[in-house]
């Protein structure tokens, strides 16, 4: 060994320049052995890890719908392929930044000396980073967040050291790439689809070379003044292009002058914000919906075009909800009017309203479920007046006209509002609010006594999201099942079988009889379509609240218009306001194929009905019977009773103490067939033609209400009693 060194010894000092190759070799070796052993991020995985501070929301075919930021902490949109970026904005990033990139091999010797040398005679510091070093401290800030405050020079060799690895791992091409999409620009600006639509509103590839110069000078200096900017844009400008300096630096000056102080609005797809906020829980995920986006975009601009004409009649609002009924998937998700909304944000989907006559079907099926009427069966559209433990209740008709004697066939269809009233009575409050909430109408949450008898009337409040599903479970036949914003998912709750299939295909026909509803509709109307389909209006008191729902073969769609502030509309009924944009979008839904009725079920037998008197034409009726039936049948009506209605009998009426004596009056109806003579405490009130009336209050005691025939014999009478008015406690 000693024989071997010392010749070498001896030769090293005869050749110092041998010891300097060797000192550089040694170097060499150590280098790439201390670069080998750094654990390099490949691009793909870096790429992976730069995600969006948005979330997409895609509709069940991958198309865009929605694009929600969920990331405040900085604005970086979807990363940009290197062939979508501006080649002049690529070129004027690398005069700026990195001159060498091509030639270095991640470190760029001659910057950091230059950097160093500058630093010890300048005031003013700069960095000799190259864009791949640039590249590894975000990788670094990324994945080890506390390293950078450790010790700046042992975090800069860590930035070298990984910058040789990226360097000889990664493509030039990949190199740059990353960084323009990782770079930060201004403020809240992150990546270069970000920067060159919050800056200049356009996108990457439409960037001039007055706009590359621009967002490279931003670069180091972010937060710099208009004159700094454009100096510095000048100067990259100049190693870019030479011709028109002068002036191209006279137009940087004004569009730097001209940079907004905060970013423009991202354009993007907005077609669904309300179901995004629903399912979009963080930055960078992209969820494929059930939606589907064209039936989403119709029914938005159907929407929207229904409501600009009603905007004279103080109608601002709306909502739409489409669902396939075989897999409760929802295919359309409008929660409001967009811009013709002063409250866009809320979600007019789950917002809770009233539901006016909506309710209906429900309550109708489950009579008949429970074999207290059939469709053919006969109630009395007259003056009500019932007793409840807040007052007296004296259902209404819409039209405020009562027309007697009706099937429930046409009292459903024609939205006659006494006759739901009376069905009420035989079904019981506490059986109907049961079944409403097993029909999903979970909001429902007072007891039986809060709602009363006005519940028949939509007397509560739901959404339009759990009634258009409760409608969905009439169209399959009474089985209700939760709905579902993604496909070929499990359901999260079980179907239930909640009204018969026999029930549901009965209520089904009345919802799809266009004859039926012509009382209240008329035989041509919004509600008639090609081809079949079942559908119910509702508005709610005051008409703050205007609902059309309906189903099809395939479809059911519900349609909720109205203002969220709770103003109410200016003439505009269910069949004004909601169902024109509920029958184009059924339409719409069916411009291929027209939908076919039901097949009846077993257990649902068609008999011929006739009338005596004959209050409606003959006419072929579905009834539930498990056996064969005659193959006609005749109801006989009996004559209609003369009876009081108001005050009924036994009631105690207590007057207002806030309202003036004389302003007091009392409600006095009769049911008539003729004519009737109303007799208040022996005197007259009537002339014997009126049957609705109202008197001044009587005093307070017991009183007597009669109804005589015209020879003075008493047909019904009433006792009821006035109360004293409780004078108020001095304040």
């Amino acid at each position: 060994m000693r024989r071997f060194l010392l010749p070498l010894w001896f030769s090293l000092r005869s050749r110092p320049w041998l010891c300097v190759v060797l000192a550089l070799l040694a170097g060499i070796c150590l280098l790439i052995l201390w670069v080998a052993t750094v654990k390099v991020p490949d691009f793909g995985q870096f790429k992976q890890h730069s995600q969006s501070s948005e979330a997409w929301l895609l509709d069940r075919h991958g198309a865009p719908l929605q694009r929600l930021r969920l990331n405040h902490d900085y604005r970086r949109l979807d990363w940009v392929l290197l062939a979508q970026i501006s080649p002049r904005l690529q070129q004027a990033m690398l005069v700026a930044e990195d001159k060498r990139f091509y030639q270095h091999a991640g470190v760029d010797p001659w910057a950091l000396l230059s950097a160093i040398w500058d630093n010890l005679h300048r005031p003013h510091r700069r960095g000799g980073s190259t864009l791949t070093m640039q590249l590894a401290k975000l990788w670094l800030q990324d994945t080890q967040p506390g390293f950078s405050n450790t010790s700046p020079w042992r975090f800069k060799l860590a930035q070298i050291r990984l910058a040789l690895a990226i360097d000889h791992d990664w493509q030039k091409n990949q190199i740059l790439e990353a960084y323009l999409n990782r770079v930060t620009f201004r403020g809240e600006l992150v990546g270069i689809d970000a920067a060159a639509r919050g800056l200049l509103a356009k996108g990457p590839a439409a960037l001039d070379r007055l706009d590359a110069a621009l967002l490279a000078a931003l670069v180091r200096a972010p937060a710099a003044s208009a004159s700094r900017l454009a100096g510095r844009a000048c100067d990259v400008l100049a190693h870019t292009h030479t011709q028109d300096a002068r002036k191209d630096c006279e137009r940087l000056w004004i569009r730097a002058a001209l940079l907004p102080k905060r970013p423009f609005p991202m354009a993007g797809q907005d077609d669904a914000p309300h179901v995004a906020r629903r399912l979009l829980t963080q930055a960078g995920q992209r969820d494929r919906s059930s939606l589907d986006a064209s039936v989403q975009r119709f029914a938005r601009q159907t929407l929207q075009t229904h409501l600009a004409q009603l905007a004279s009649q103080h109608v601002t609002d709306g909502a739409v909800l489409v669902l396939d009924n075989t897999s409760g998937e929802v295919l359309a998700y409008v929660g409001s009017s967009g811009d013709l909304s002063g409250a866009a944000a809320v979600d007019g989907v789950a917002a809770l309203r009233q539901p006016g006559s909506t309710l209906k079907p429900f309550l109708y099926a489950l009579a008949i479920d429970q074999g207290w009427l059939q469709a053919d069966s006969v109630l009395d559209d007259s003056p009500l007046a019932l007793t409840t433990p807040s007052g007296l209740y004296i259902p209404q008709d819409y039209d405020r006209h009562f027309h007697g004697a009706v099937s429930v066939r046409t009292a459903l269809a024609s939205s006659l509002n006494v006759p739901a009233v009376r069905a009420l009575t035989l079904v019981g409050v506490d059986r109907f609010l049961h079944a409403l909430q097993q029909l999903g109408l979970q909001d429902l949450k007072q007891d039986a006594d809060f709602y009363g008898f006005g519940l028949a009337l939509g007397g509560a409040e739901t959404s339009l999201l759990q009634l258009t599903n409760a409608y969905r479970a009439l169209a399959n036949g009474g089985q209700w099942q939760p709905v579902s914003f993604h496909t070929g998912t499990k359901p999260l709750l079980p179907s239930r079988q909640i009204l018969t299939p026999q029930t549901s295909f009965i209520i089904g026909d009345i919802l799809s009889d266009p004859v039926a509803r012509s009382m209240t509709f008329g035989l041509s109307s919004p509600l008639s379509t090609r081809g079949w389909a079942a559908v119910k209006t509702g508005t709610s008191k005051g008409m703050r609240d205007n609902w059309a729902i309906g189903y099809s073969q395939r479809y059911t769609v519900g349609v909720w218009v109205g203002n969220f502030s709770g103003e109410p509309m200016w003439d505009v009924s269910g069949v004004t306001g909601a169902a024109p944009v509920w029958r184009d979008i059924m339409e719409y839904l069916h411009r291929d194929s027209a939908s076919t009725p039901p097949v009846p079920p077993a257990g649902v037998v068609a008999q011929t009905v006739h009338y005596v008197p004959a209050i409606e034409a003959p006419r072929q009726e579905w009834v539930v019977a498990n056996a064969a039936l005659p193959a006609a049948a005749t109801i006989h009506l009996a004559p209609v009773r003369p009876q009081l209605i108001a005050p009924p009998a036994g009631a105690v009426i207590a007057p207002d103490p806030d309202i003036p004596d004389r302003k007091q009056a009392l409600l006095v109806q009769a049911a008539l067939s003729g004519q009737g003579c109303l007799y208040l405490d022996q005197q007259l009130i009537n002339q014997c033609r009126l049957s609705a009336l109202t008197v001044p209050l009587p005093a307070p005691g017991p009183h007597e209400l009669s109804l005589r025939d015209k020879h003075g014999q008493v047909l019904d009478q009433h006792r009821f009693e006035v109360r004293a008015i409780a004078l108020k406690a001095p304040a």
